[in-house]
């Protein structure tokens, strides 16, 4: 229910309020972002392997993407305005949480909670957003909050790793903590005069449990699989079926139930099942290399934190610039065409990474990453509007969360799978070249003879060849994370194009 005249804000409190909800909205996309350079720092304070550490990662964007399908009964339950101030409030107090935790199981719990009350900040933030400007004005609130989301994930690197270097890893939990405190309060205050009428819609139960049974029993797999050598595990082997058996369960129950937790009804356009399947793949692709990069440049490379984090976040520089560019050439130009550019950008990029080395220069690793940032505008923002203009206006809203929830849930997937590969490849070829490595027995002999023990020889040997292991599975994951990219962009051909506009202002929870 919109707010009547006299209700309406105006000038300064308008943006105030604007921007409280842009900042919502700032530090759940932030907190997806903030830890990946930070594992490293966080793995080796709390003594665990830094495949471990990216439970981190993935424990938040899973909780995040089973709260997103809710938001929408949640708002209509209890009041949209009621739900996103205590989602704030809520997050605030995990961060804290997570902040204070002295163990990966504490953190992990944290990151759940945070995760969690996070997920219901993104879509109402755009909700509540919409609701104070006029709808003459929407294009402004959008174009807003569309800035946060594409500003955070670029910050959050820079700001985890300067916070990691500068002061330690618990901090940039921290950061939320004020912020929460002062926007939560203001923005009840505000926007209580904005709040929906209440609707005593019923909640599928079961559809909660098996959604949250067969997601949380898929990424336990994924995250135990490599340190339980995979099927070779009874628990990996029930964790597999529980989720296969949970998602067929779900799938059914859904399928007939009047009041789904996820309309999967809009399925049957198969402009959106080509757009879902795109994004999956190709938002997989792409969070699974931004969490890899980091983790590469501070193991292997010898970069801080802050300067890992200054390295990635050139991928959003371009971002930020095309994005106004391909939002206008939305309505211009086939959005297929810009979905398809997009992807065949980021795969050829990914190709140039193929071609690393130990040796590269500041420089020669930034520039891909830079080039980078101008594909991912063009992927997002067509592919938003052509996924929503392919269902029924009436299903705007359930498509919306329906796609936020396959985002979401792809970014957590392909960074288990993509950390696991890499261990496993890099493994893989360090027991390959360790055959090759100094068969004459010339470098071991002249490193003896400069003093050096035959240990250490081995050591040094051993650590050198490790290193370029590691390098050519990077070489190997990029190539395959360029494949999946062109795979994506062969696929967004089977939609049609839309036949309608998308009115922004349904598209909100």
């Amino acid at each position: 229910m919109l707010a009547s005249d006299n209700t309406v804000l105006k000038g300064s409190v308008l943006w105030l309020t604007a921007i409280v909800l842009a900042t919502s909205n700032f530090m759940a996309m932030l907190d997806m972002t903030i830890a990946n350079v930070s594992v490293p720092s966080i793995a080796g304070n709390l003594g665990i392997s830094a495949s471990q550490g990216t439970w981190v990662i993935t424990s938040y964007s899973v909780a995040e993407a089973i709260v997103v399908p809710l938001t929408g009964w949640l708002a209509a339950r209890f009041g949209p305005v009621r739900v996103f101030v205590t989602a704030m409030g809520l997050f605030g107090a995990c961060s804290a949480f997570c902040g204070l935790s002295n163990s990966l199981a504490m953190l992990v719990v944290g990151r759940i909670a945070q995760g969690l009350s996070g997920g219901s900040l993104m879509p109402l933030s755009q909700t509540l957003l919409l609701r104070i400007f006029p709808k003459e004005k929407a294009g402004i609130a959008m174009a807003l909050w569309a800035m946060t989301t594409l500003v955070a994930p670029v910050v959050g690197p820079i700001l985890g790793g300067w916070l990691c270097d500068n002061y330690t890893w618990p901090v940039i939990f921290f950061v939320n903590v004020p912020l929460a405190i002062v926007c939560a309060p203001f923005a009840w205050r505000m926007l209580k005069r904005f709040e929906g009428q209440i609707v005593r819609a019923p909640i599928d139960r079961i559809g909660l449990a098996l959604l949250i049974v067969f997601v949380g029993a898929l990424q336990l797999m994924l995250d135990l699989g490599k340190d339980q050598d995979w099927f070779e595990s009874t628990e990996i082997c029930a964790l597999a079926a529980i989720a296969v058996l949970g998602f067929i369960a779900f799938l059914i129950w859904e399928s007939a139930e009047s009041h789904p937790i996820v309309d999967l009804r809009v399925f049957r356009h198969r402009g959106f099942t080509a757009c879902a399947v795109t994004v999956s793949a190709g938002f997989g692709a792409m969070f699974a290399s931004n969490v890899l990069t980091p983790l590469w440049l501070q193991s292997y490379m010898g970069y801080t934190a802050t300067w890992a984090g200054l390295t990635v976040a050139w991928s959003g520089a371009l971002a930020i610039l095309g994005a106004p560019i391909a939002g206008g050439l939305v309505t211009k130009v086939d959005p297929r065409k810009l979905i398809f550019f997009g992807l065949m950008w980021l795969a050829g990029v990914m190709i140039l990474r193929t071609v690393q080395t130990s040796a590269m220069t500041y420089w020669q690793v930034s520039m891909p990453l830079l080039l980078l940032g101008l594909g991912l505008p063009f992927f997002f923002v067509p592919l938003t509007a052509l996924s929503l203009g392919s269902v029924d206006e009436s299903e705007t809203a359930s498509a919306a969360g329906l796609l936020n929830f396959i985002r979401t849930l792809s970014g957590a997937v392909g960074t288990s799978i993509i950390t696991t590969a890499w261990e496993n490849d890099s493994t893989y070829m360090h027991a390959e070249l360790a055959g090759l490595v100094d068969r004459s027995g010339e470098a071991t002999r002249t490193l003896v003879q400069s003093g050096a023990s035959e240990s250490q020889v081995l050591a040094i040997l051993d650590r050198m060849t490790y290193g370029q292991s590691v390098m050519l599975s990077m070489n190997e994951l990029m190539l395959f994370i360029s494949c999946v990219f062109v795979f994506g962009a062969l696929l967004i051909w089977l939609a049609p194009r839309p036949t309608r506009a998308v009115d922004m202002t349904q598209a909100g929870h």
